[in-house]
């Protein structure tokens, strides 16, 4: 397990632990008392820590390198017939954006989301889940294709933003995830997003126009990152910090300011400590809109998202 600086009193709690189990195997000692009131302060000490975390502190649970990513959630909610589909038909095939088909009961549905890497070769792989123009022209593709056959999408946002280098612009990055929005708020079938970690930038809006947007508690939603907000604000990463303070980027707010509709709670600790716990509730969610949404005509659905977005930022003076 990898604990957040945040995280020493629980580690130091589950250091005892297995102390106090290595010494019930080793000496045959009944430790039973001991361990059953160490799992207890365990508890107590991740909700305390957990039921008070800072907008920061909760930006470094949403980037934790064992939190479940975009093809995690895939397997588990599926019935392991998920198909994977390649390529925008024009440059090549985006590794940090993967999408396809799969079931969820008897439902198929389109899945799209950004993929990150677990190691250095996979996050290379991977660009860091930083999409170029190609990956967003491939996950249109795939919503198009998806609407063709009157199916829901699901997208899954999990990125630090768009790749912002050089040859990405040369290709048209900003008009590709302008095209996305524009497409996404047309398009004619159900769009459900789930916002499972990262949510930064117009990386995120490229996959996150959608009827129904749900938020896990510990993800983040924001025009831009508190270090690169900290960066052009005081030309240093030194006020992150505040910066995720000031962004009002946690689910909460974002649920308070009507930007996102529902907040899934994860796991005492995080998603990546109880994972089955957490597919559950996102298959649980994915399941109720699909049913919800497939009550509305196309006609209905495209009019109330283009009616929910238009009210964001709306504000009403007396």
């Amino acid at each position: 397990m990898i604990y957040l600086e945040f995280e020493k009193p629980i580690e130091e709690l589950e250091n005892k632990l297995t102390q106090a189990k290595e010494l019930a195997e080793i000496d045959n000692l009944d430790t039973t008392k001991i361990i059953s009131d160490i799992e207890d302060e365990i508890l107590k000490t991740k909700k305390k820590i957990y039921n008070n975390l800072s907008p920061w502190q909760k930006v470094q649970v949403s980037r934790h390198p064992q939190r479940p990513y975009t093809l995690d959630y895939i397997e588990a909610i599926t019935d392991g017939d998920f198909i994977e589909l390649h390529g925008d038909r024009g440059v090549k095939d985006d590794k940090a954006m993967v999408g396809g088909w799969g079931t969820i009961g008897k439902q198929t549905v389109m899945f799209i989301g950004q993929q990150k890497g677990r190691d250095t070769k996979e996050r290379q792989f991977r660009n860091f889940g930083m999409a170029n123009p190609e990956g967003y022209r491939k996950a249109l593709r795939l919503m198009k294709l998806a609407e063709k056959f009157n199916k829901p999408v699901i997208t899954l946002i999990d990125t630090p933003g768009a790749f912002p280098g050089l040859e990405a612009e040369e290709r048209g990055q900003g008009e590709a995830i302008a095209r996305n929005i524009l497409e996404m708020s047309r398009l004619q079938t159900p769009i459900i997003c789930v916002i499972i970690g990262e949510g930064a930038s117009g990386g995120a809006l490229g996959i996150g126009v959608g009827d129904h947007i749900v938020m896990l508690n510990n993800s983040w939603y924001s025009v831009i990152s508190p270090e690169n907000c900290s960066t052009i604000l005081w030309r240093s990463w030194d006020y992150k910090e505040t910066a995720a303070d000031s962004l009002k980027l946690t689910a909460k707010e974002m649920k308070g300011l009507g930007l996102v509709d529902k907040i899934i709670e994860e796991p005492v600790g995080g998603a990546h400590t109880n994972k089955e716990e957490i597919f559950k509730k996102v298959k649980k969610e994915i399941n109720l809109s699909i049913k919800n949404l497939s009550e509305l005509s196309s006609t209905d659905l495209v009019d109330q998202r283009m009616d929910k977005f238009a009210n964001m930022g709306v504000v009403k003076e007396k």
